[in-house]
Protein backbone atom coordinates (compact mmCIF):
# COMPACT_ATOMS: atom_id res chain seq x y z
CA UNK A 1 0.00 0.00 0.00
CA UNK A 2 1.05 3.55 -1.21
CA UNK A 3 1.32 6.06 1.48
CA UNK A 4 0.49 9.80 0.78
CA UNK A 5 0.97 13.02 3.57
CA UNK A 6 -1.24 15.98 3.03
CA UNK A 7 -0.47 19.02 5.21
CA UNK A 8 -3.04 21.06 6.01
CA UNK A 9 -5.90 18.78 4.96
CA UNK A 10 -8.98 20.33 7.09
CA UNK A 11 -10.76 22.43 4.31
CA UNK A 12 -10.18 23.96 0.70
CA UNK A 13 -7.48 22.42 -1.64
CA UNK A 14 -5.97 20.46 1.34
CA UNK A 15 -9.39 18.12 2.14
CA UNK A 16 -10.01 18.34 -1.82
CA UNK A 17 -6.65 16.39 -2.63
CA UNK A 18 -7.80 14.18 0.52
CA UNK A 19 -11.17 13.10 -0.92
CA UNK A 20 -9.37 12.96 -4.57
CA UNK A 21 -6.68 10.36 -3.58
CA UNK A 22 -9.06 8.27 -1.79
CA UNK A 23 -11.58 8.37 -4.62
CA UNK A 24 -9.09 7.88 -7.02
CA UNK A 25 -6.58 5.05 -5.47
CA UNK A 26 -8.03 2.39 -3.87
CA UNK A 27 -4.93 1.24 -2.11
CA UNK A 28 -3.43 4.37 -0.74
CA UNK A 29 -2.94 4.83 2.65
CA UNK A 30 -3.88 8.87 3.61
CA UNK A 31 -2.29 10.43 6.24
CA UNK A 32 -4.08 13.88 6.93
CA UNK A 33 -3.24 16.45 9.26
CA UNK A 34 -4.01 19.97 10.39
CA UNK A 35 -4.20 22.51 13.73
CA UNK A 36 -7.31 21.18 14.98
CA UNK A 37 -8.56 18.25 13.80
CA UNK A 38 -11.93 18.15 16.27
CA UNK A 39 -13.29 21.11 14.31
CA UNK A 40 -12.47 19.83 10.89
CA UNK A 41 -15.85 18.33 10.42
CA UNK A 42 -15.53 17.45 6.90
CA UNK A 43 -12.56 15.64 7.40
CA UNK A 44 -13.49 14.22 10.26
CA UNK A 45 -16.89 12.46 7.99
CA UNK A 46 -14.30 11.48 5.18
CA UNK A 47 -12.58 9.47 8.58
CA UNK A 48 -15.79 7.78 8.81
CA UNK A 49 -16.11 6.96 4.98
CA UNK A 50 -12.54 5.61 4.76
CA UNK A 51 -11.52 4.15 8.01
CA UNK A 52 -8.93 1.95 6.93
CA UNK A 53 -7.31 4.60 4.27
CA UNK A 54 -7.47 7.66 5.80
CA UNK A 55 -5.60 8.77 9.73
CA UNK A 56 -5.91 12.34 11.04
CA UNK A 57 -2.98 13.71 13.03
CA UNK A 58 -3.38 17.10 14.64
CA UNK A 59 -0.33 19.23 13.61
CA UNK A 60 0.45 23.06 13.93
CA UNK A 61 3.09 23.36 10.84
CA UNK A 62 4.11 26.47 12.59
CA UNK A 63 5.36 24.33 15.50
CA UNK A 64 8.13 22.58 14.60
CA UNK A 65 8.71 20.50 18.16
CA UNK A 66 5.00 19.41 17.03
CA UNK A 67 6.40 18.47 13.26
CA UNK A 68 9.09 16.67 14.87
CA UNK A 69 6.26 14.95 16.96
CA UNK A 70 4.07 13.63 14.69
CA UNK A 71 7.08 12.55 12.22
CA UNK A 72 7.62 9.90 15.37
CA UNK A 73 3.73 9.13 14.96
CA UNK A 74 3.76 8.75 11.08
CA UNK A 75 6.98 6.61 11.42
CA UNK A 76 5.04 3.98 13.28
CA UNK A 77 2.08 3.92 11.47
CA UNK A 78 4.56 3.42 8.34
CA UNK A 79 6.18 0.71 9.90
CA UNK A 80 2.75 -1.01 10.52
CA UNK A 81 2.32 -1.41 6.67
CA UNK A 82 4.72 -3.77 5.96
CA UNK A 83 4.50 -3.66 2.36
CA UNK A 84 5.77 0.10 2.10
CA UNK A 85 7.76 1.77 5.15
CA UNK A 86 7.92 5.11 3.10
CA UNK A 87 5.59 8.08 1.70
CA UNK A 88 4.94 8.66 -1.94
CA UNK A 89 3.92 11.83 -1.45
CA UNK A 90 3.76 14.91 0.64
CA UNK A 91 1.56 17.84 -0.39
CA UNK A 92 1.98 21.14 2.15
CA UNK A 93 -1.27 22.99 1.83
CA UNK A 94 -1.71 24.77 4.84
CA UNK A 95 -1.11 28.94 4.07
CA UNK A 96 -2.40 31.77 5.33
CA UNK A 97 -2.71 35.12 2.74
CA UNK A 98 -1.80 37.73 5.71
CA UNK A 99 -3.33 37.23 9.94
CA UNK A 100 -5.66 39.48 8.77
CA UNK A 101 -7.05 37.86 6.22
CA UNK A 102 -6.40 40.58 4.02
CA UNK A 103 -3.06 41.55 2.30
CA UNK A 104 -1.20 44.76 2.78
CA UNK A 105 -2.06 47.13 -0.47
CA UNK A 106 0.92 49.70 0.72
CA UNK A 107 4.14 49.21 2.39
CA UNK A 108 2.14 51.67 5.36
CA UNK A 109 0.34 48.47 6.14
CA UNK A 110 3.46 46.17 6.62
CA UNK A 111 4.47 45.13 10.26
CA UNK A 112 6.99 42.46 11.39
CA UNK A 113 4.30 40.56 13.34
CA UNK A 114 2.37 39.98 10.03
CA UNK A 115 5.73 38.99 8.04
CA UNK A 116 6.65 36.70 10.74
CA UNK A 117 3.29 34.73 11.36
CA UNK A 118 2.81 34.67 7.23
CA UNK A 119 6.50 32.99 6.71
CA UNK A 120 5.64 31.07 9.34
CA UNK A 121 2.97 29.19 7.94
CA UNK A 122 3.87 29.40 4.53
CA UNK A 123 7.55 29.20 4.19
CA UNK A 124 9.33 27.80 7.01
CA UNK A 125 6.57 24.88 8.10
CA UNK A 126 6.90 23.23 4.93
CA UNK A 127 10.82 23.36 5.26
CA UNK A 128 10.27 22.16 8.49
CA UNK A 129 7.89 19.27 7.25
CA UNK A 130 10.77 18.55 4.85
CA UNK A 131 13.36 18.09 6.89
CA UNK A 132 11.34 15.97 9.43
CA UNK A 133 10.23 13.97 6.59
CA UNK A 134 12.37 13.75 4.42
CA UNK A 135 13.94 10.41 5.41
CA UNK A 136 10.05 8.64 4.31
CA UNK A 137 10.02 10.32 0.82
CA UNK A 138 13.57 8.54 0.07
CA UNK A 139 11.80 5.19 1.25
CA UNK A 140 8.85 5.77 -1.25
CA UNK A 141 8.15 3.33 -3.70
CA UNK A 142 7.72 5.88 -6.52
CA UNK A 143 3.86 5.25 -6.65
CA UNK A 144 3.55 9.12 -8.20
CA UNK A 145 5.23 10.72 -10.87
CA UNK A 146 6.57 9.76 -14.45
CA UNK A 147 7.19 6.19 -14.31
CA UNK A 148 10.76 5.36 -15.46
CA UNK A 149 11.58 5.13 -19.37
CA UNK A 150 14.81 3.42 -20.37
CA UNK A 151 17.91 5.61 -19.39
CA UNK A 152 15.61 7.45 -17.09
CA UNK A 153 16.18 8.71 -13.31
CA UNK A 154 14.48 6.57 -10.72
CA UNK A 155 12.49 8.42 -8.16
CA UNK A 156 10.93 7.32 -5.04
CA UNK A 157 8.34 10.26 -4.21
CA UNK A 158 7.13 13.99 -4.87
CA UNK A 159 7.05 16.70 -2.33
CA UNK A 160 4.67 19.50 -3.49
CA UNK A 161 4.82 23.19 -1.79
CA UNK A 162 1.62 24.49 -2.84
CA UNK A 163 2.65 28.20 -3.71
CA UNK A 164 0.98 31.05 -5.97
CA UNK A 165 1.92 32.92 -8.91
CA UNK A 166 2.46 36.29 -6.83
CA UNK A 167 5.57 34.92 -5.59
CA UNK A 168 6.85 34.75 -8.97
CA UNK A 169 9.16 37.97 -8.89
CA UNK A 170 9.18 37.75 -13.12
CA UNK A 171 5.42 38.12 -12.86
CA UNK A 172 4.88 40.73 -10.41
CA UNK A 173 3.54 43.55 -12.26
CA UNK A 174 0.89 45.10 -9.32
CA UNK A 175 2.89 45.16 -6.41
CA UNK A 176 1.32 44.70 -2.65
CA UNK A 177 0.72 41.74 -0.78
CA UNK A 178 4.43 41.88 0.98
CA UNK A 179 4.31 39.40 3.56
CA UNK A 180 2.27 36.86 1.04
CA UNK A 181 4.14 37.13 -2.10
CA UNK A 182 7.64 37.64 -0.57
CA UNK A 183 6.41 34.64 1.94
CA UNK A 184 5.40 32.14 -1.45
CA UNK A 185 8.74 33.77 -3.51
CA UNK A 186 10.73 32.24 -0.42
CA UNK A 187 8.70 29.01 -0.62
CA UNK A 188 9.71 28.50 -4.45
CA UNK A 189 13.34 29.11 -3.03
CA UNK A 190 13.44 26.16 -0.50
CA UNK A 191 11.97 23.58 -3.19
CA UNK A 192 14.59 24.70 -5.62
CA UNK A 193 16.96 23.95 -2.81
CA UNK A 194 15.37 20.68 -1.73
CA UNK A 195 15.27 19.80 -5.08
CA UNK A 196 18.98 19.90 -5.49
CA UNK A 197 19.52 18.02 -2.10
CA UNK A 198 16.83 14.87 -2.70
CA UNK A 199 18.76 14.28 -6.17
CA UNK A 200 21.77 13.50 -4.09
CA UNK A 201 20.62 9.52 -3.62
CA UNK A 202 19.97 6.37 -6.08
CA UNK A 203 16.15 7.00 -5.81
CA UNK A 204 15.71 10.77 -6.36
CA UNK A 205 12.58 13.05 -4.37
CA UNK A 206 10.82 15.02 -6.89
CA UNK A 207 10.12 18.53 -5.54
CA UNK A 208 8.03 21.09 -7.30
CA UNK A 209 6.33 24.70 -6.57
CA UNK A 210 2.61 24.21 -7.64
CA UNK A 211 -0.44 27.04 -8.42
CA UNK A 212 -3.41 25.73 -7.56
CA UNK A 213 -5.05 29.02 -9.81
CA UNK A 214 -7.65 31.19 -7.72
CA UNK A 215 -9.51 28.59 -6.01
CA UNK A 216 -13.18 29.21 -4.63
CA UNK A 217 -11.96 28.70 -0.77
CA UNK A 218 -12.02 30.96 2.15
CA UNK A 219 -8.23 32.22 1.58
CA UNK A 220 -9.16 33.93 -2.05
CA UNK A 221 -12.92 34.91 -1.24
CA UNK A 222 -12.14 38.67 -0.38
CA UNK A 223 -10.81 39.22 -3.81
CA UNK A 224 -13.41 36.98 -5.63
CA UNK A 225 -15.14 40.03 -7.23
CA UNK A 226 -11.57 40.73 -9.00
CA UNK A 227 -11.32 37.71 -10.43
CA UNK A 228 -12.27 37.73 -14.33
CA UNK A 229 -14.95 35.65 -15.48
CA UNK A 230 -14.28 31.57 -16.06
CA UNK A 231 -10.93 32.41 -13.77
CA UNK A 232 -12.65 31.41 -10.50
CA UNK A 233 -12.15 27.60 -9.89
CA UNK A 234 -13.58 24.55 -7.66
CA UNK A 235 -11.25 22.86 -5.54
CA UNK A 236 -12.30 20.09 -7.17
CA UNK A 237 -11.06 21.12 -10.53
CA UNK A 238 -7.98 22.81 -9.37
CA UNK A 239 -6.99 19.78 -7.04
CA UNK A 240 -7.92 17.26 -10.60
CA UNK A 241 -5.53 19.41 -12.58
CA UNK A 242 -2.28 19.71 -10.73
CA UNK A 243 -2.54 15.92 -9.78
CA UNK A 244 -2.30 15.56 -13.21
CA UNK A 245 1.02 17.54 -13.44
CA UNK A 246 2.08 15.31 -10.07
CA UNK A 247 1.24 11.62 -11.77
CA UNK A 248 3.62 13.53 -14.76
CA UNK A 249 6.31 15.43 -13.07
CA UNK A 250 9.79 13.72 -13.51
CA UNK A 251 13.01 14.12 -12.15
CA UNK A 252 13.67 17.02 -14.55
CA UNK A 253 10.80 18.28 -13.46
CA UNK A 254 12.50 18.97 -9.72
CA UNK A 255 12.99 22.22 -8.44
CA UNK A 256 10.37 23.84 -10.86
CA UNK A 257 7.33 25.93 -10.59
CA UNK A 258 4.02 24.82 -12.30
CA UNK A 259 0.69 26.08 -12.38
CA UNK A 260 -2.55 23.60 -12.27
CA UNK A 261 -2.21 23.79 -16.48
CA UNK A 262 1.02 22.04 -15.83
CA UNK A 263 2.78 25.29 -17.33
CA UNK A 264 6.03 26.17 -16.20
CA UNK A 265 5.82 29.72 -14.42
CA UNK A 266 8.87 32.07 -13.75
CA UNK A 267 10.46 32.07 -10.50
Amino acid sequence: MANALIQGASRGIGLQFCKHLLDTRSSLKVIATCRRPEEATELQQLRKENPQNLEILQLDVANEDQIKEVSSTVKQLLHGNPASTGLDLLINCAGILHPSGRGETSLKAVSQEALMSTFATNTIGPLLMAKHFGEFLTKGGGEFGKAVADGGKPHSAVLVNMSARVGSIADNKLGGWYSYRMSKSALNSATKNLSVEFSRGRKKVICISLHPGTVDTELSRPYHRNVPEGKLFSAEYSVKKMMEVVENASVEDSGKFFDFAGLEIPF
